[in-house]
C-alpha cells in the first residue's frame, strides 16, 4: 500500500481506499486475507459467548495471521505487477518467480481458511443459538476467503504460461499447488453445506 501502510495498521477507510487505487497493492489476495480476518473475528466472538475457549484462542490467532497474510499477498501482488512491466531479458524469470510466490501466498491463505472450518462447524452446532446469524456471516466471509484464494492460486499458476510454460508442465512441476486448487474447491462445498444446514435458523423469514 501507499506509504508503507500495512493491513494491520491502516484504518478500514484508508485500506479500502488503497484497494480502490489502480496499483494492485493491495489487491484481491489481500482482500481474501481481510475476509478471513473478519471470519476469524466473528468466530472468536461467538466462541467467547459459547464457552469454547480453545476455539476462541485459535480464532484470535487466525485473525492476526490472516492480516499478516494480507500484507504478504499485497507484497506479492506488487512484485507480480513489477515483473510484467519489465521489458528486459529477465522478464520471463521475474514473471515465473512472481507467479509462483503469488500462488504460494494464496495457497497458504487457503490452507489457513480450510483449517478453520471444523471450528466453525462446531460453533454452528454447539455455539450460542442466539448468535447463529453471526455464524452464518462468518461462514460467508470464510467462503469468500476460500473462493478468492482458489481463484488467485489458479490464476497465478496459469500465468506461468507467460513465462513459457504449458499447463501440463506447471502441474508436473508443482503438484502440491495444483492439488490445492481442488482442495479449496472441496472446502467451498463444505462451507456451502454448513450454510444450507443453518440457513433455516439464521434467516427464518425466507
Amino acid at each position: 500500500m501507499a506509504e508503507g501502510i500495512t493491513t494491520r495498521e491502516a484504518t478500514i477507510e484508508r485500506w479500502t481506499a488503497g484497494l480502490g487505487e489502480a496499483n494492485g497493492d493491495p489487491g484481491g489476495g489481500a482482500a481474501a486475507g481481510v475476509m478471513l480476518a473478519v471470519a476469524a473475528g466473528l468466530m472468536s466472538m461467538v466462541a467467547g459467548y459459547s464457552d469454547a475457549p480453545e476455539i476462541r484462542t485459535r480464532a484470535q490467532d487466525l485473525r492476526v495471521a490472516a492480516l499478516e497474510a494480507a500484507d504478504e499477498d499485497a507484497a506479492a501482488s506488487a512484485a507480480f505487477g513489477a515483473a510484467f512491466r519489465r521489458d528486459d531479458e529477465g522478464r520471463e524469470d521475474a514473471i515465473r518467480e512472481a507467479s509462483l510466490e503469488g500462488a504460494r501466498s494464496s495457497a497458504r491463505l487457503g490452507d489457513r481458511a480450510r483449517a478453520a472450518i471444523p471450528d466453525l462447524e462446531h460453533l454452528a452446532v454447539h455455539g450460542d443459538r442466539t448468535l447463529v446469524a453471526d455464524v452464518a456471516v462468518a461462514a460467508a466471509a470464510l467462503r469468500g476467503a476460500l473462493a478468492s484464494a482458489r481463484t488467485n492460486l489458479s490464476y497465478d499458476l496459469a500465468t506461468l504460461r507467460s513465462a513459457g510454460w504449458e499447463l501440463d508442465e506447471v502441474r508436473a512441476e508443482h503438484p502440491a499447488l495444483w492439488a490445492t486448487v481442488a482442495g479449496l474447491g472441496d472446502a467451498i462445498a463444505r462451507i456451502d453445506g454448513l450454510t444450507d444446514r443453518i440457513d433455516h435458523r439464521a434467516a427464518p423469514t425466507d
